[in-house]
């Protein structure tokens, strides 16, 4: 299998996967307690979002001509102007069960993640801010990692009693941990001219890295609203 046609699968396979994973969250909101309904739905919203944009994406007359000319980026980064932000709102609504946090900690969450897709954004579309961008998205990034490790998020679940709030939380944060550095990693493939190919390596990290970070951390929320259920 030759890198073109591998990047094309890795398209195809998302598109299915998040099409999978919306219907059966969509589904499954109606098996958990009220209480977690609303996350259940946001985690099939994001899936369903990121659906629509690889149905775009997929088609090769589309993600081909795009790729060469960088234009998919454009595409990529609304989904994720979208969606990253709902995850936001899950880890808010995870830390509401216990009714043990504040507005505040979801402002700080979002502005993390807000600095973290600009600046990709800004080092994607332009060559001579490549390294800029890519230095403050890993600030957002860090700050939301400080945040949920060390911050406001992680003492709220601390002081939560919850079996399943921990452990969905515990779950996340490895998730945002790992899942998320996954991202600066097809940034320095596809951005840096350190490969032949670069820009379409960085779509298949990408497309991997969507997967995990968008459907297994859905699945993360519906279990702990099955498991509390």
């Amino acid at each position: 299998m030759d890198l073109m046609t591998l990047t094309q699968f890795s398209f195809y396979f998302g598109t299915a996967s998040m099409l999978c994973a919306s219907v059966f969250f969509f589904f499954e909101r109606g098996e958990v307690a009220a209480k977690w309904r609303t996350s259940v739905t946001v985690a099939g919203l994001v899936t369903f979002i990121a659906f629509f944009h690889y149905m775009t994406m997929r088609e090769q007359s589309i993600w081909y001509d795009q790729l060469q000319g960088g234009g998919l980026t454009s595409l990529r980064y609304v989904d994720w102007l979208v969606t990253v932000p709902l995850q936001i709102v899950e880890f808010y609504l995870i830390l509401k069960v216990v009714g043990k946090v504040t507005s505040s900690l979801f402002w700080q969450l979002l502005a993390g993640s807000a600095v973290m897709l600009i600046g990709g954004l800004i080092g994607e579309l332009e060559s001579s801010l490549n390294l800029i961008g890519f230095i403050i998205g890993m600030v957002g990034w860090l700050y939301v990692v400080y945040l949920i490790f060390a911050g406001g998020a992680a003492k709220a679940s601390s002081d939560s009693k919850n079996a399943a709030v921990q452990s969905a939380f515990n779950s996340l944060k490895l998730i945002v941990l790992i899942g998320w550095a996954i991202y600066p990693i097809g940034y320095v493939i596809g951005n840096f001219d350190l490969v032949t190919d670069g820009i379409q390596i960085m779509n298949i990290v990408y497309n991997f890295a969507d997967l995990i970070n968008k459907a297994a951390f859905g699945l993360v929320i519906w279990a702990a609203a099955k498991s509390d259920s």
